[in-house]
């Protein structure tokens, strides 16, 4: 059975990660308040925002920007949107 998290996203009962996806609190915050369906989504949203806006994660302010987009995103706050880009209808 799989391990079961309240996410704090979608605020339902959904299925959890398998590990914590990085080191220190924030990897077990994550861990433990979101689930395995809102992260998937957020790779694909911080992939999106690393290409187009062409993030240097080397650079310590591209890294704030996509830690606060992160946190907007897992909290339902607007997070800034990719030009050009319309969600496919599920």
């Amino acid at each position: 059975m799989s391990r079961m998290v309240l996410c704090a996203k979608y605020k339902e009962e959904l299925e959890g990660l398998d590990t914590p996806p990085m080191p220190g609190q924030k990897g077990a915050y994550i861990y433990e308040n979101i689930s395995k369906k809102a992260w998937t989504e957020w790779q694909s949203k911080q992939t999106m925002l690393i290409n187009e806006k062409r993030l240097n994660m080397m650079d310590p302010a591209s890294r704030a920007y996509l830690a606060e987009q992160m946190e907007n995103f897992f909290n339902n706050k607007e997070t800034d949107v990719i030009e050009g880009y319309v969600p496919e209808n599920k």
